[in-house]
């Protein structure tokens, strides 16, 4: 009797595990990293809850077939700190033990772009959302096999930020202001002063400043001095919001740019009155038709508005999910290969990946302004 029970116990708990097994093997792991502490939490929540949710209706929707076989899809998410080293780090443990099959984040340029080696060793590939420095994908002129990215390149949002300061504002003396210590506003400085002078402008100011920093006075003053026309400030919200209220505090009246950086209700809130009819270039306009459905489903599961973040790491998602369908196996070299020949509409725009760049193809810009303590969509903007 007990040889009977105990080979009728064995027989469920082999049946059990073999179930298990089966189980597990329908699902994909994908990873996920960015900023959830931190200066830049905001958008690292954002951008992990929006592929956490996503992943539960694709799921509900009854998964994602590749090859021969359907599978759901589970978000393995880590919390780099907007830390470079850190984001190494949490790369290789999505790689090497939690053996997902591709990335999807990080938000900043500088965590972005040191991750490339753990990528390739590990031929698992990565989908950045807002990280637009050239050096993510490309280096020395030979792209990376392993990263990607949704958002178009600072290059091109350097130069429409130039192009519709001469063009539409009329400025023809700027100044600049940035972080010296961040690749994302090394880059986008860059390409403003570039574009800038090519169209006739002049840079009359151009002072830095470290991360960490909340005294901007001393590189205001100077600025202030040379009497521009506009004030360029390539960097985040937190340090546009402080630099702002300390600018109109010394007496400065000119008008303020910069790039996606900028956009967080933060920066709304922090800067207030000092911010109020500055631009910023960004990658859509907030009251298009087309991200309408996913901002209400976001607010009506989150109970808050989304964020910019939330808008690339949704295209992100459609982008791997669409790779996936194609690959043929969950694989990372059979994504990575289907990534290259991404062409699908996101709410974001048309995705059209290089091969020789890994960057979205065409990719319009959006000029935004802030009125009322809102962002208004002003026009699109295509640079020269």
């Amino acid at each position: 009797m007990r040889v009977r029970n105990f080979a009728a116990a064995l027989l469920v708990a082999l049946v059990l595990i073999s179930c298990g097994g089966a189980k597990q093997a329908d699902v994909i792991k994908v990873g996920w990293f960015g900023a959830l502490t931190g200066d830049q939490a905001v958008w690292g929540n954002n951008e992990y809850n929006t592929v956490k949710m996503l992943f539960e209706e694709i799921n509900a929707a009854g998964g994602v077939k590749v090859g021969d076989k359907t599978y759901t899809l589970e978000a393995v998410g880590y919390d780099n700190k907007g830390d470079a080293q850190e984001a190494v780090n949490v790369v290789r443990r999505l790689t090497s033990q939690d053996k997902v099959v591709a990335i999807l984040g990080p938000n900043a340029s500088g965590n972005a772009i040191p991750i490339a080696p753990i990528l390739e060793g590990a031929k698992v590939p990565d989908i950045a959302t807002v990280a637009t420095n050239p050096k993510v994908t490309v280096l020395d002129g030979k792209v990376k096999p392993y990263n990607f990215r949704v958002c178009f390149i600072d290059p091109y949002q350097g130069a429409v930020a130039a192009g519709f300061a001469y063009d539409v504002l009329k400025a023809r003396k700027a100044a600049i202001l940035y972080d010296v210590s961040d690749d994302y506003s090394q880059g986008l400085r860059q390409f403003f002063v570039e574009n800038f002078k090519k169209y006739g402008g002049e840079i009359v100011a151009d002072e830095s400043f470290k991360s960490g920093d909340v005294d901007f006075r001393p590189q205001l003053s100077k600025i202030k001095a040379q009497n521009p026309d506009i004030i360029f400030m390539p960097y985040f919200f937190k340090e546009v919001a402080l630099s702002a209220n300390q600018a109109r505090e010394l007496g400065m009246t000119q008008v303020l740019m910069g790039g996606d950086g900028w956009p967080s209700d933060q920066l709304i809130s922090m800067g207030a009155a000092a911010v109020e009819g500055s631009y910023f270039v960004n990658h859509l306009d907030y009251d298009d038709p087309d991200v309408a459905d996913y901002k209400a489903r976001y607010f009506k599961k989150y109970g808050i508005q989304t964020e910019l973040n939330g808008y690339l790491v949704h295209d992100a998602v459609l982008m791997l999910v669409d790779a996936l369908k194609r690959a043929g196996e969950p694989t990372g070299e059979a994504i990575a290969k289907a990534l290259e020949t991404t062409n699908i509409k996101g709410i974001t725009g048309t995705i059209k990946i290089s091969a020789q760049t890994h960057n979205p193809e065409g990719k319009d810009a959006a000029i935004i302004k802030i009125v009322g303590g809102k962002y208004v969509f002003q026009q699109k903007y295509a640079a020269k």
